[in-house]
């Protein structure tokens, strides 16, 4: 019997990891409505172009569901509450502002606003399934509209389920500036709110661990990162604006969030020594969403290197997996790729930090020292590319980390989803 899903996408991460799911729950006979409540520059989205061509998916930004007024008094409202504004320059007026127009001011748009939408997807629909991605504390998207949203679908008889927008790139805790302890970090409580949270791995489930019970937390392996999604990536990816160059020795470096803290001195050092080799090429990419943040964007120094280049937001990263020979992480859960793929990929642990999940599971990829990337670098270009993993390594990281409860990972939401839709 088909089914009904909203699913609600926030920016790009969440397109990114949960554009399979849906996908698969397309495939599966079910129906769904994919809603945008973060910039509208994502409706032209690859992904969310080919998930708009499925007769069983119905996309829209939130702006085209509100009228003009709604969509203002929500957007709005949205900002008061909202970590990112609060912290601007003008942030105590935002919170001044929070406390006059209060809760119960509030309610009655959170309260409009919410139900316009569920009844938009399920009026007349007999149970169904409502998903966000991990509504966190400091989400762009304040939290006291999801819990409304979540409060409202639970008296029609609605599933909430919260799935992942990424992995676990850090083995460790301690990994922001100003955290100095380590303790649960309530950033992760709001998990709460739903009936079940979806997590790729234990390690991500260690974070959600101390303010849920383990039964409403799911275990079933890596969406973005399955066999099953990555061969159907390829087929709808579109063209790639990067050049191959034969001969060429072709490296990519991820750059985490600004907020991660980052040794930018030894960065910049690590750039200029691969740059000195012949025969090499290095391609750049900052974080998606606060890349322009980051000091290394604008190192004149940088720009200048003629073989040195800057990915623009037309390279996606699996753009840049198909291209690289060998990828440098600053502890990115993206080039988990290129682990899949057996392409090697250079912990750079000492360039931040944390302790990278890829250098715990695998001792082999890290750099430790300025000498480690020279050597490595110096291997790739004498020996080539071929038997860089240690392969019992590798598989123990696929099987914990990506693969969890089996290959057939995109099949596991789906029966989950079905589960919380016919509750």
């Amino acid at each position: 019997m088909a089914m009904k899903a909203l699913f609600f996408l926030r920016h790009y991460n969440d397109i990114d990891h949960i554009t399979p799911v849906i996908s698969k729950w397309i495939d599966s006979g079910h129906h769904c409505d994919v809603v945008l409540i973060g910039t509208k520059k994502f409706r032209h989205d690859f992904r969310i172009v080919y998930l708009s061509q499925h007769d069983g998916v119905r996309v829209a930004h939130i702006r085209e569901i509100f009228s003009p007024l709604e969509y203002v008094k929500w957007r709005l409202q949205m900002f008061l509450l909202t970590g990112n504004v609060r912290r601007l320059f003008f942030g105590s007026l935002v919170s001044w502002l929070a406390k006059i127009y209060h809760a119960k001011k509030r309610e009655p748009l959170w309260r409009h606003t919410a139900g316009k939408l569920l009844a938009r997807s399920f009026e007349g629909i007999d149970g169904g399934v409502v998903t966000f991605d991990w509504i966190e504390r400091n989400s762009v998207i304040c939290v006291e509209w999801v819990e409304v949203v979540i409060a409202m679908a639970r008296t029609m008889g609605l599933g909430v389920v919260s799935l992942p927008h990424g992995d676990s790139p850090h083995a460790n805790q301690l990994i922001r500036r100003g955290e100095w302890q380590v303790k649960p970090d309530t950033v992760f409580s709001t998990a709460r709110i739903f009936d079940k949270l979806v997590v790729p791995n234990e390690l991500c489930a260690k974070r959600f661990c101390p303010f849920l019970d383990k039964s409403a937390i799911a275990v079933l392996g890596s969406p973005r990162f399955c066999e099953e999604w990555l061969l159907k990536l390829a087929k709808i990816l579109p063209p790639s604006p990067l050049v191959c160059s034969d001969g060429q020795l072709k490296i990519v470096m991820f750059l985490r969030k600004a907020v991660f803290t980052t040794f930018w001195e030894e960065v910049g050092e690590v750039i200029q020594l691969i740059a000195a080799f012949p025969r090499v090429e290095l391609v750049i990419k900052p974080h998606t969403r606060s890349g322009w943040k980051q000091s290394l964007t604008k190192d004149r120094s940088v720009k200048r290197l003629p073989n040195v280049s800057i990915a623009g937001d037309d390279t996606h990263s699996a753009h840049l997996m198909n291209w690289a020979d060998v990828v440098i992480d600053l502890a990115t859960s993206v080039v988990f790729e290129a682990v899949r793929a057996k392409k090697p990929v250079l912990a750079a642990d000492y360039l931040h930090a944390g302790r990278s999940t890829i250098a715990a599971y695998m001792p082999e990829t890290e750099l430790r020292c300025r000498d480690d990337v020279y050597e490595k670098i110096d291997g790739f270009l004498s020996n080539g590319c071929d038997s860089f993993y240690t392969e019992a390594n590798r598989q123990r990281f696929l099987n914990e980390m990506l693969d969890v409860g089996g290959a057939d990972v995109l099949s596991h939401y789906v029966d989950l989803l079905e589960k919380s839709a016919s509750r």
